[in-house]
């Protein structure tokens, strides 16, 4: 009998989630097969894909207003004809439909004058730019399971800055790697044995080493949750990879491919513009997916691969959130993070993440509007009991609806008791009486 896909699925997650390596070269084998799995798992699953193609249609929107406003910012450094090589790079693996795109393209910015736009204009123009990148950030924090993206005040200044800032930061790394290539010391190295292929090799991954910086920045950036630069520097590697290789691929493919002209027409252009959009956007997924499971490697293990809990750990969670945000808070220490707590408890950061979204709606916690973004309480501690921070985390579930009559009466009346019971256990303790006793308890 030929095996189905949840067989399949069932079959691999037991093999590779359920393995415990004791040797260090068996714990990185393993990893890499559980982030191959993982990736591969979520790519047919649809998520990724159904972003990158949302993300198609809103940089064909975008790309124009894009390319204007970093032509404006790098027209004042001299340096704006500089974006021309790049695009061209990038539409170049389209063949001579690519360079056609991009003389169009080209021609739509320099036909733009921003000046005779008005602030009406100005203002559409910047909002479709920072439409972009608030609809990258939301498939970025699909990704990393955030719950909510920035702050409006914080969306504008942080897009802005990258919008502004990183075209000139981008090409003053591109100028100083060209002059120091250019330099006398570098030509005479060059002449040496050698030194002369060290430097050959290295040039030619400068390129390489650019793209992955680039896609590195972007993974840092652009999630609404703080990525080591580790994590980020592995997915842009593997991006960095998939793009080269799927660069080359399509490009062959373009090249041996005259079925799309017959059958499209004069729309070839635009249909294989739109698959190469939709193929990058599928490699920076991609790589923010490989970016998160190496930072969270806790959730590939067939023990956290599950997101349910039960509800009295869903009850002992909350409690266990709640105790070490108040310690914190109570001890002037920086505020926790989500990914500190769930490193600290153990536990996936979605599941974290969900409980403190709870806890937020009941007003009992809230995020600090620093440059460290974390979790303190929303109010006094003297004023958080902990029958209310039970009370949250049980009534995360829905309520069982029960037909009327006499069934009903009797499950309202154990559920009285029960709830009565919990009052009288805690006898209205707060927050503060927790976290006070246990302090001393630590330090004594």
């Amino acid at each position: 009998m030929i095996p189905n896909k949840q067989q399949i699925r069932e079959y691999l997650e037991n093999r590779i989630l359920s393995k415990h390596p004791t040797t260090r070269l068996g714990r990185i084998r393993l990893s890499i097969m559980r982030i191959s799995y993982s990736v591969i798992r979520d790519l047919s699953e649809g998520q990724l894909t159904l972003r990158a193609m949302s993300l198609v249609y809103t940089t064909l929107l975008s790309l124009i207003p894009l390319l204007v406003v970093s032509f404006s910012v790098l027209k004042a450094f001299g340096v704006h004809r500089e974006v021309e090589p790049m695009l061209f790079d990038f539409l170049g693996r389209m063949g001579p439909q690519g360079i056609e795109i991009g003389e169009k393209i080209m021609g739509f910015v320099d036909n733009v004058k921003v000046g005779v736009l008005g602030s009406v204009g100005l203002a559409v123009l910047f909002y479709t730019v920072i439409s972009l990148l608030q609809k990258i950030e939301r498939s970025f924090n699909h990704i990393w399971r955030v719950g909510e993206a920035r702050h409006l005040s914080r969306r504008f200044s942080d897009y802005l800055s990258v919008i502004l800032v990183g075209p000139v930061l981008m090409f003053t790394a591109i100028g100083i790697t060209a002059s120091v290539k250019n330099t006398a010391v570098v030509e005479y190295l060059s002449t040496v044995m050698l030194l002369g292929e060290a430097i050959e090799l290295i040039g030619r991954l400068i390129p390489y080493m650019l793209i992955i910086a680039a896609f590195g920045f972007v993974y840092v950036f652009m999630p609404n949750t703080k990525v080591r630069l580790g994590s980020a520097l592995i997915g842009a590697a593997v991006a960095g990879l998939l793009w080269e290789s799927t660069s080359w691929a399509f490009a062959s493919f373009v090249a041996t491919s005259a079925n799309y002209a017959a059958i499209y027409s004069s729309f070839a252009i635009l249909v294989l513009f739109m698959i190469w959009l939709y193929l990058g956007w599928v490699i920076l997924l991609v790589g923010a997916d490989v970016a998160y499971y190496h930072q969270h490697p806790r959730i590939l293990s067939s023990a956290t691969a599950c997101h349910c809990i039960e509800q009295r750990q869903r009850e002992q969670l909350a409690v266990q959130v709640m105790y070490l945000i108040g310690l914190r808070y109570h001890e002037g220490q920086p505020a926790w993070t989500t990914d500190d707590l769930a490193n600290a408890l153990h536990q996936p950061p979605e599941q974290i993440s969900s409980i403190l979204h709870m806890l937020s709606d009941a007003q009992l916690v809230c995020e600090t509007n620093d440059s460290h973004t974390g979790w303190v309480p929303a109010r006094e501690m003297e004023t958080i009991k902990l029958i209310n921070i039970l009370s949250v985390a049980r009534g995360a579930r829905a309520p069982i609806t029960l037909p009327h009559g006499n069934l009903q009466t009797a499950t309202s009346h154990v559920s009285e008791r029960v709830e009565h019971a919990l009052e009288s256990a805690l006898d209205n303790e707060t927050l503060k009486d927790l976290v006070v006793r246990f302090s001393k308890q630590k330090t004594a």
